[in-house]
């Protein structure tokens, strides 16, 4: 029955009421109808967050010697959440200015986005000198994606078809799909080997549509920890840009993969020595431990100073519906970091000191199978680079894992390897080995 009828149904039936008994009658009527069924009666119940659901089965876990190996931040030796010592000190020092909490403008922190960008490319950068970039700070890299997702959509005047590896970062899909874009993958990762399928990903790239907008992991590739050596990223560029295909990277992992910033970045930086204008999506969650801040950045290098301006433009109309203007608090201590040479200095020394841990880690777990007396061949473990580890097991044994010895991970068999420490490796190297000899 439609609402509509019900309430002139009402009124034609209670005409001889006085009118405030009409609106208290009325009132009970609609009351009663949206009681029956609410607006919202038709709303799906959504599937569950892969990862939450793994952090949801440890917190119920009462075993002492649980591991939680899906959470992808980074932890200290002991297991817990990591606040740089530098960060700790930049916020200090903002504290201490009495900062207001005003606004700040659609596009950022401009000490942000000018020192994050040459982070990014380099301080010596010719396109940064040049004037071919413009960057806008974003809701971190998932913000700058998003951002960037849109700009595409409105803007790239031909395939509104993005291409991401498989497997790549969970949320690549839903981000780019509601953007606009249609999403396909192209071949990244071998099963058999644990490693980069070079042959396969080559292949797609030959035959994806010309004019195509391709998403390519800098470094410390999620979920796999697979990165193509520095030779096929040489011959990837050189394909890519052959066949005008568009690159747009997402790098989350500068200086936190191998502890080098400029390692790190050689992909992106290749791509531009080479000639290709590209889209940069960056953050400042992992690199500098500002998780909860949402510290990101977006940046389109495009063919002259005018483009870019116009480029900005078009960022800013796309930003301000979507979340008008980003946070503050995160932007000032990045930037505090980023432009202060004290305290960037010691952050170089502190993100490489994470990236070792958890290289250390990646040699101890391989070390301590062999000494279980493991025949399985787990070099991929210390091929593999970054947060994440494509460890090879099967769901079934990821619920085994789970069950006969409670450690948690995503049934994909990834690892995050910042919940491996220095007390807890032999134990996971003893629950692997035994579920897999």
């Amino acid at each position: 029955v439609q609402p509509l009828a019900i309430i002139m149904a009402y009124l034609n039936a209670s005409r001889v009421l006085p009118i405030s008994n009409h609106w208290k009658s009325l009132s009970r009527c609609i009351t009663t109808m949206v009681a029956k069924r609410s607006w919202w009666c038709d709303v799906p119940l959504g599937p569950p967050d892969p990862i939450l659901g793994v952090t949801e089965a440890f917190n119920r876990d009462e075993n002492p010697r649980k591991m939680n190996l899906g959470v992808g931040a980074y932890r200290d030796d002991d297991g817990r959440p990591y606040v740089l010592p530098v960060v700790r000190k930049a916020e200090e020092r903002l504290m201490a200015r009495r900062l207001d909490k005003e606004y700040i403008g659609i596009t950022g922190v401009p000490d942000f986005t000018r020192a994050s960008v040459r982070f990014a490319l380099g301080t010596e950068s010719e396109h940064i000198r040049n004037g071919l970039t413009t960057t806008v700070q974003t809701i971190s890299g998932t913000g700058a994606l998003r951002v960037g997702g849109t700009f595409i959509h409105r803007f790239f005047p031909f395939n509104k078809v993005i291409y991401i590896p498989s497997p790549s970062w969970g949320n690549h899909t839903a981000v780019f799909r509601d953007s606009g874009l249609e999403v396909k993958k192209y071949r990244y990762y071998d099963q058999a080997t644990c490693g980069f399928d070079f042959n396969g990903t080559m292949e797609d790239l030959k035959t994806i549509p010309e004019k195509s907008v391709v998403i390519l992991h800098a470094c410390a590739h999620n979920p796999t920890g697979v990165d193509p050596k520095q030779e096929q990223w040489q011959e990837m560029s050189h394909l890519m840009k052959s066949r005008r295909l568009l690159p747009f990277f997402d790098m989350a992992y500068q200086g936190f993969a191998s502890g080098s910033i400029d390692r790190d970045a050689y992909a992106v930086r290749l791509f531009l020595g080479d000639g290709h204008q590209i889209l940069l999506a960056q953050s400042f969650a992992k690199n500098m431990g500002l998780y909860g801040e949402r510290v990101g950045h977006l940046t389109v290098v495009c063919e002259s100073s005018d483009q870019a301006k116009a480029i900005e433009s078009q960022l800013k109309i796309a930003i301000r519906p979507m979340y008008s203007s980003p946070p503050k608090h995160g932007a000032l201590i990045a930037a505090e970091v980023l432009n202060t040479p004290e305290l960037y200095d010691q952050w170089l020394v502190e993100l490489k000191g994470m990236a070792d841990r958890i290289i250390s880690m990646r040699r101890k777990l391989v070390e301590s199978l062999e000494k279980e007396g493991s025949t399985r061949n787990w070099l991929h473990v210390t091929d593999q680079i970054g947060m994440f580890c494509y460890s090879g097991l099967s769901q079934q044994q990821c619920e085994q894992l789970a069950r006969d010895y409670s450690i948690y991970l995503t049934n994909d068999g990834r690892i995050s390897m910042a919940g491996v420490t220095s007390k807890n490796v032999d134990y996971l190297a003893q629950a692997i080995h035994e579920i897999t000899k």
